[in-house]
């Protein structure tokens, strides 16, 4: 099983406009879409689905694992609510949100809970998100590198990421980008603008081409119909040599997400 390139991300959204977020995403052709226990917004996007009339089989479900239900009594019943609150008897990607090390819950326990939770037909696959080399490795120690579907991180012009997604291609492992557009400060940056205006293209669309080109997947979010759709067209773009030198300059460590407590020593 393949994850999807392209889908709808739901970070910070809730209630009516989560619904509208997703309702239109499907409209316009969206059939990945991307969520998480934290986010509190599993029933709405269940709602959005419903109102779309798109068939749950054409649909590709992420949800996430919160820190506090990792252990080994809760992943699985968690997962059950979360499913209860999406109306679906299984998501198609489950990740374990973060390796939270200062959590108190070894790697091996959550990923082996992960895999039963597959195993239980819960899940069609399973992964991890915000993990380093180091989680990544004993991820893979415990259930094996072929079981681990991605690793979404984030990933964006400003924050490239280039050890860890090296050794993810390592080992087989898919890379998922979120916050590619680096809550929108790509969007004002000069040289994205100039490789935008080369071919006649939004700046978001040149930074979604850009991790699509490196191979990986995205999730960007957006409340407005016309930048949902015009991220779709990302998909049809294509950066030169020239183009992609001119990005990979751009790197400065420019991460916008690391939770104390919950994220690992970054590599």
């Amino acid at each position: 099983m393949s994850i999807p390139s392209f889908g709808i991300g739901t970070f910070r959204l809730q209630g009516q406009v989560v619904i509208d977020s997703v309702r239109n995403a499907l409209e316009l052709g969206y059939r990945a879409i991307d969520t998480a226990q934290i986010y509190d917004n599993e029933a709405e996007i269940s709602q959005a689905v419903a109102e779309s009339g798109v068939a749950r089989d054409e649909l590709f479900l992420t949800t996430k694992i919160w820190v506090d239900n990792c252990a080994r009594d809760k992943l699985i019943p968690s997962l059950k609510d979360s499913l209860a609150k999406l109306h679906t008897d299984y998501v198609d990607l489950t990740l374990i949100h973060w390796p939270a090390p200062a959590h108190g819950i070894p790697v091996e326990e959550v990923m082996h809970e992960l895999a039963e939770a597959r195993e239980q037909g819960l899940t069609r696959q399973i992964g991890i998100s915000n993990f380093n080399i180091a989680t990544t490795r004993q991820a893979i120690a415990a259930v094996g590198r072929d079981a681990i579907a991605t690793n979404q991180i984030e990933l964006s012009p400003y924050l490239q990421g280039r050890k860890l997604t090296g050794f993810l291609r390592e080992q087989g492992i898919h890379v998922t980008s979120y916050m590619t557009l680096a809550y929108g400060k790509i969007l004002k940056d000069p040289v994205i603008n100039r490789v935008a205006r080369s071919h006649d293209a939004t700046p978001a669309q040149v930074a979604l081409a850009w991790a699509l080109q490196l191979g990986y997947s995205v999730i960007p979010s957006s409340t407005r119909r016309e930048n949902l759709a015009s991220n779709l067209l990302a998909r049809q773009l294509r950066l030169t040599d020239e183009d992609m030198a001119l990005i990979a300059t751009l790197e400065r460590g420019g991460r916008e997400v690391s939770l104390d407590g919950l994220a690992p020593d970054w590599d």
